[in-house]
């Protein structure tokens, strides 16, 4: 069987770099090479039919680092037995390929194995290839078929110096069975390191070398060798200073780089580079990494680590938060950038089309070079679907300033909240209490009444049937009593700080915004809108998110109450408010805990805008009231106190 060429493409025969090509003379050790000939091609006069070149590779650095010999051990063991197997075919070893501390996973990462195979492409001096193993050849079914396809094609032979393959039809079937095995085995012992690498994640041990502020330590503890994590204590105080530095919200990675190498920091030596400057790349990975708090990362998850947090959580997640404003995982300056950006949307193309389009930023320099100017456009203009003018940077922030005055709450209307909270939350409290007391008093007379059973079955002065009947009875309704006992609410602490945030945040949010950084009005505006709709540098309307646009619609059927207008006419104010200020989103589901009865005041916060009642407060228990079920009714599970719901 033979494949054609282009099938060979994902090993990277055309074309390799000078640097790649395989090593003419024998003048380096073989260790400080990944190809090395034992006989360079050119000096020795071989007849075609009996050339071979040998393939020696070990699947890690530290087998090559392992004797006095810089080849290692394994390597000079392979050589010989290749050698062996060569003179006892009557074959002369023209050439060598030697792979030090290379993985058969990836092949196209074998830089030796494929300086070999583009000799055989482009010479077509070789007749055989030998190695040690099948799996120091290939450990992949799929790769071993395509090389193999190949070497055929070519007239080249593969020999295992300790395994039976060859051209014979039990050679092939043996080499078959071989290559699946490898496969299994290979797959195998990932999977077997993968399991214990989570599982010494799990444990808190650190998995391979530490990041830059600690160091990977031995300990000898009664005879048994640990590896473990010890803080550096001369690199460890310059990691909490670059946290410190990005903190302070005027330095980036690269001043924070230059600033540690000013004062001394520098890298851990490793085989391949020396100690050195930290880079701002190193910077943005180490502002990142949570094992700095303590934490073990595999795989996504993360894992107490036996090793001392450098950083405290608070310090950590300040951090995160300033990179997350400067652009998520690396900080992108742009350079359009504003915080404006994702806030305002054309207004145009809202009022005349009833499409949402983001308005986007764009800075232009004067003739001279000497000024800019920045503006905002609809991206409709682009798609030429919007003739919407552009509009000035300074006019877009002054209007949307102004416009923070429009959503301020009014004193008395705060004030009238708060104090319709505190009461409703007292009345709500002892409901609550009240309503637990019942369901709690109605468990203690079924378990009574379930005792009393238990005494009758006993005793046998009542039919059994009749009996467990009546068990199951009790059984279903201990059931629904716990249930109902479940989803008492008996804090609703949290709604009312939830509520008390926003009325804060209305309270003169214009005042707040002017005073703020950019960062801050950033936050700002996403935490209060949608969608901010400018046309013509003006703002035309706006998308408020809940719960702040219920609470200015409150406010507008509030403001005509205390007017003197019917409770139709706030009904109206309200209905209009909220259509002004709501967009197509879809208002996030509230808290548990108590929010969503507190959200329902909203509906009741004029004192009766809805119902004509005196009390607007909601109730808090089912129709059925506070009394136990009664059983002696005619109809199934009725009560002699029920009263209608609110409409």
């Amino acid at each position: 069987m033979s494949l054609p060429d282009t099938n060979l493409a994902p090993f990277a025969f055309d074309g390799l770099p000078p640097a790649l090509a395989p090593v003419e003379t024998d003048d380096e050790p073989r260790a400080n090479s990944s190809a090395v000939s034992s006989a360079p091609t050119g000096t020795i006069d071989v007849p075609p039919g009996s050339r071979a070149v040998i393939y020696l590779r070990v699947s890690s650095k530290g087998q090559v680092n392992t004797d006095y010999d810089p080849e290692g051990i394994s390597i000079p063991a392979q050589r010989t037995s290749c050698e062996r197997k060569a003179e006892a075919l009557g074959l002369t070893i023209v050439h060598e390929y030697i792979e030090p501390g290379r993985s058969a996973t990836e092949m196209t990462k074998r830089v030796a194995f494929q300086e070999m195979l583009e000799r055989i492409r482009r010479d077509r001096d070789v007749d055989y290839v030998i190695v040690y193993k099948l799996s120091r050849f290939a450990r992949n079914r799929t790769d071993d078929a395509i090389v193999m396809a190949d070497l055929q094609k070519r007239g080249v032979t593969l020999i295992s110096a300790t395994e039976q393959i060859d051209a014979t039809p039990v050679g092939q079937l043996m080499h078959g069975i071989l290559a699946a095995f490898n496969e299994y085995r290979s797959r195998e012992d990932g999977a077997d390191i993968a399991y214990k690498m989570k599982s010494k994640a799990m444990n808190g041990g650190t998995l391979g070398r530490a990041p830059i502020g600690y160091l990977n330590v031995t300990e000898n503890i009664d005879g048994r060798k640990i590896n473990t994590v010890q803080i550096d204590p001369e690199r460890a105080p310059f990691v909490k200073l670059a946290f410190e530095l990005y903190a302070s919200r005027d330095k980036t990675f690269a001043d924070i780089a230059e600033e540690l190498t000013d004062r001394g920091l520098r890298t851990r030596p490793t085989q391949r580079r020396p100690a050195g400057p930290i880079s701002d790349s190193k910077i943005q990975q180490l502002l990142r990494d949570r094992y700095y708090l303590g934490e073990v990362r595999y795989k996504g998850e993360s894992y107490p680590g036996r090793h001392e947090a450098l950083i405290d959580e608070d310090l950590f997640n300040r951090v995160q938060e300033l990179m997350d404003e400067r652009g998520y995982a690396a900080e992108r300056r742009k350079r359009h950038d504003h915080y404006l950006k994702g806030t305002i949307w054309c207004g145009q193309c809202r009022l005349e089309q009833h499409v949402n389009r983001r308005m986007i930023l764009m800075r232009t320099t004067g003739r001279h070079g000497n000024a800019d100017y920045g503006y905002f456009f609809c991206r409709g203009v682009q798609d030429h679907v919007c003739d919407a003018p552009y509009s000035s940077i300074d006019r877009v922030e002054d209007a949307i300033a102004e416009h923070y005055k429009t959503i301020r709450l009014s004193p008395a209307f705060v004030t009238a909240v708060r104090s319709h909270i505190t009461s409703a939350l007292n009345d709500q409290a002892a409901a609550q209490q009240l309503l637990r007391k019942n369901l709690e008093d109605q468990l203690a007379q079924l378990t009574v009444k379930e005792d009393n059973l238990l005494d009758l079955a006993a005793d046998g002065a009542l039919p059994q049937d009749r009996i467990r009947q009546r068990l199951r009875d009790l059984a279903r309704d201990r059931q629904r009593v716990t249930e109902q006992l479940s989803q008492v609410h008996g804090d609703l602490s949290s709604g009312r700080a939830f509520l008390d945030a926003h009325l804060d945040l209305l309270d003169n949010p214009y005042e707040l915004y002017v005073n703020a950084s950019e960062a801050t009005r950033r936050k700002l505006n996403q935490a209060i809108f949608a969608h901010v709709y400018v046309a013509h540098d003006e703002v035309v309307g706006d998308d408020i998110r809940s719960p702040l646009r219920e609470l200015l619609a409150a406010e507008r059927g509030w403001e005509a109450l205390t007017s003197g207008a019917t409770p139709e006419v706030a009904r109206s104010a309200i209905q209009t408010a909220t259509v002004r200020h709501s967009g197509p989103e879809t208002p996030k589901a509230a808290p548990k805990g108590g929010l969503a009865e507190l959200q329902n005041l909203w509906l009741d916060l004029p004192g009766g805008i809805y119902e004509d009642a005196d009390c607007s407060k909601p109730l808090m228990v089912e129709v059925r009231g506070f009394e136990p079920l009664t059983f002696s009714m005619p109809w199934r599970r009725a009560t002699n106190c029920a009263i209608p719901p609110l409409a």
